[in-house]
């Protein structure tokens, strides 16, 4: 399943994201921690939630822990996999550290799939000529 931005919502990308990073970091998701993750009211929250097991993106465990479906793991991690690489490039330009975090979440959602691999592609070849000088 490949979905685009579009398709899923900007929204729903941070939702899928924020889940992904909480469950990497503490092993388990409540709604809390989502709430404190995106700085978002915890009534926002299972509105989120509540669309995002519709969508089939998200499940509930026994624990009623939020859990990733396989389709929302895979846009969560592609999301999540072009925030790390927006934000290093940036930080690589020169941005300090938190401005450049707040521009790749800005820019996650709206690159297309060909200029993001454009984007991967220029660095790695300008990572190579660096390497031969």
């Amino acid at each position: 399943m490949n979905l685009s931005s579009e398709s899923v919502g900007k929204s729903k990308e941070d939702y899928l994201e924020a889940i992904l990073i909480i469950k990497e970091r503490q092993g388990y998701v409540r709604s809390t921690d989502v709430a404190d993750q995106l700085g978002v009211t915890k009534p926002s929250v299972s509105y989120a939630t509540r669309h995002l097991k519709e969508d089939g993106f998200i499940t509930s465990d026994h624990a009623g822990m939020l859990v990733l479906t396989d389709s929302g793991r895979e846009i969560a991690k592609r999301i999540y996999r072009r925030h790390r690489i927006l934000t290093k490039l940036f930080i690589e330009l020169g941005v300090s550290d938190e401005q450049a975090a707040i521009d790749a979440c800005k820019t996650e959602h709206d690159l297309s799939d060909e200029t993001f691999d454009a984007i991967c592609r220029h660095c790695e070849s300008g990572r190579k000529l660096l390497d031969e000088k």
